[in-house]
């Protein structure tokens, strides 16, 4: 596995981490022994960089990766780097969410991840989504007393604009900005990736397989009903259709190179960007195996000038979030 690395502390992590969410939550049902066996294959392949975040399962994720890291020890422990978030509070059984960046919620989530998680400090902590009615510099400076007390190692943003990156930077080193980025998501592209890197930001894309749609393998018909994805704009209607046509496309492009449509996705995003580090999730080690592979892979100038053609921001369909979802998205 090859290595990447995390913020201006320079901490190596393996160049594609591992999404977590799915294993508690919003794809439908999960299995935790399965979960658990993902996540030992995972380190057995080099990947030690784990994402979660207190609101995926409702701390079952963070609990879930607990478990793992206690029953390893800590010898597991010092391999794996746990990036969690803080931020989105929800109800059980709604997707609806609000916001709370208030430096007293921040520190109370903090504790309730650590205990969960099990550990004594969180190597990457990121505020999930951004208030704007909680000015920046109020936030980070809440984060940055965890980083003083020890709570955290590191600290992050999720889903902010540059503008905002600049302003938390004035008050605290920022790690990593995490935000969705794909083929078919380039929003990052317009400014935000040429920011982090002139800061020493490392920028985490989330769903880099497009929630599993650029492979090729997802029928939004057969999901389940707790499936989020059934609700999702790109899956329905006249948009899955339009964006259905790119994904056959990329098949093609896949198939003739003996890839398969995930590792050209994956390897379109590291060798497009050094400072990057993609982080897909999976459930099943088939899918785990698959994925770490396309860290090795490198694509040509002029194959990342195909793909980025195919993939005009203009030829995709369908916002990226229901409406819900888009609550906190900086642009």
């Amino acid at each position: 596995m090859q290595t990447r690395l995390l913020g201006l502390q320079q901490q190596p992590v393996s160049a594609i981490g591992l999404g977590c969410m799915g294993m508690s939550e919003f794809y439908g049902a999960s299995d935790d022994r399965q979960s658990l066996a993902t996540l030992a294959r995972a380190l057995e392949l080099g990947i030690n960089f784990f994402d979660t975040a207190d609101t995926y399962g409702f701390g079952h994720n963070e609990s879930l990766i607990g478990r793992f890291l206690k029953k390893g020890g800590p010898a597991r422990r010092q391999q794996v780097v746990i990036a969690s978030k803080f931020g989105i509070v929800r109800e059980q059984g709604k997707y609806e969410r609000r916001i709370d960046n208030s430096p007293a919620y921040i520190r109370q989530a903090c504790e309730a991840s650590l205990q969960r998680l099990g550990v004594e400090q969180i190597d990457l902590y990121y505020c999930h989504r951004r208030n704007p009615e909680v000015p920046i510099e109020e936030t980070v400076g809440a984060m940055a007393q965890l980083v003083a007390a020890g709570k955290v190692c590191q600290i992050g943003l999720s889903e902010v604009s540059a503008r905002t990156l600049r302003q938390a930077s004035a008050v605290h080193p920022i790690a990593a900005v995490q935000s969705e980025y794909s083929l078919w998501t380039r929003e990052p592209e317009r400014d935000m990736l040429a920011t982090c890197a002139e800061l020493g930001t490392t920028f985490v894309a989330y769903s880099p397989l497009g929630r599993a749609f650029l492979t090729g393998t997802v029928k939004p018909e057969e999901l389940a009903d707790n499936d989020f994805r059934k609700s999702n704009p790109r899956f329905q209607g006249e948009a899955e259709h339009a964006n259905r046509l790119l994904v056959e496309q990329l098949a093609a492009f896949a198939s003739a190179r003996g890839l398969s449509n995930a590792q050209v996705a994956l390897a379109w995003l590291l060798s497009k960007h050094s400072h990057v580090i993609p982080i897909p999730g999976t459930r099943r080690i088939a899918y785990l195996e698959q994925n770490a592979a396309a860290a090795n892979l490198t694509l040509s100038s002029s194959e990342i000038a195909g793909l980025d053609l195919l993939f005009d921001p203009l030829q995709v369909a369908g916002q990226r979030y229901p409406d819900a979802g888009m609550v906190g998205l900086e642009s």
